[in-house]
């Protein structure tokens, strides 16, 4: 009988482009089974900004895995080629910028379905901003300027998702305001500094590398507002120290 693999996502308040220990990195690469993780790193919502890619490529090539970057914006890769080089990958990390533009290159280039069919063959998706708003139903974004929601993402996380919960302005006002009313779905506030992994659909684990950082389940109160129930996070540790008590 084949073995189904597991559907995993990653949801990630931090990583190589804001933080310097390195922790939400490690424990993304920690996910995979594999000696030599295939990493891809999808750039398409900074619009494959060259400083961006070399961010990532500076983080990773100094880790123990084998990194890649998938460039839209000057694509060499075609139809059978781009599905073969998704699909072989086994971590795919989405990075920050503009989710509704990322929706709409990846959707123009075939990328949204691809993506799924890695996902349904054991491909760790992941990303940070808009690299975790897209994996989501609906998502909090300021695409557009001010904070809004966006209805249209690719849906393999059911709900909606809200990063920068505690640190840009007015996210977490209205983010409460936009589930309270209905205009999003219930969903995960992620904020920064935290990884919250979902497997098969289930929240299966949630890691912060600063002590005060949470994710939160955020969901109608039934009364025309917005409840936020906090979720314990496990506290990242650089590998040379031992883990705090708990």
């Amino acid at each position: 009988m084949a073995v189904i693999p597991e559907r995993r996502l990653a949801l990630l308040g931090g990583g190589f482009s804001t933080d310097d220990d390195g922790l939400l990195d490690d424990w993304v690469l920690d996910q995979v089974r594999a000696p030599r993780p295939k990493v891809c790193f999808v750039p398409t919502a900074s619009g494959d900004a060259p400083a961006y890619v070399e961010q990532f490529l500076a983080a990773y090539q100094a880790r123990s895995c084998d990194p890649s970057v998938l460039q839209l914006f000057r694509r060499d890769l075609d139809d059978d080629d781009l599905r073969t080089f998704l699909l072989s990958q086994d971590v795919v990390y989405v990075g920050g910028g503009n989710t509704a533009n990322l929706l709409a290159v990846w959707r123009a280039h075939g990328v949204d379905r691809l993506l799924r069919e890695a996902f349904e063959h054991g491909t760790l998706l992941c990303g940070i901003s808009a690299g975790a708003n897209c994996w989501a139903e609906s998502s909090h974004t300021d695409s557009f300027g001010p904070l809004t929601h966006l209805s249209d993402g690719l849906g393999v996380l059911s709900g909606s998702v809200c990063p920068h919960y505690d640190s840009e302005p007015g996210r977490r006002s209205s983010y409460q305001t936009a589930v309270a009313n209905h205009a999003l779905p219930a969903g995960w506030a992620v904020e920064d500094g935290v990884g919250a992994l979902f497997t098969d659909g289930q929240l299966t684990d949630t890691v912060t590398r600063t002590p005060q950082a949470q994710l939160y389940r955020v969901e109608p109160d039934g009364d025309n507002g917005a409840k936020e129930q906090a979720l314990p996070c496990r506290l990242l540790v650089p590998a040379h120290q031992p883990t705090p008590p708990a």
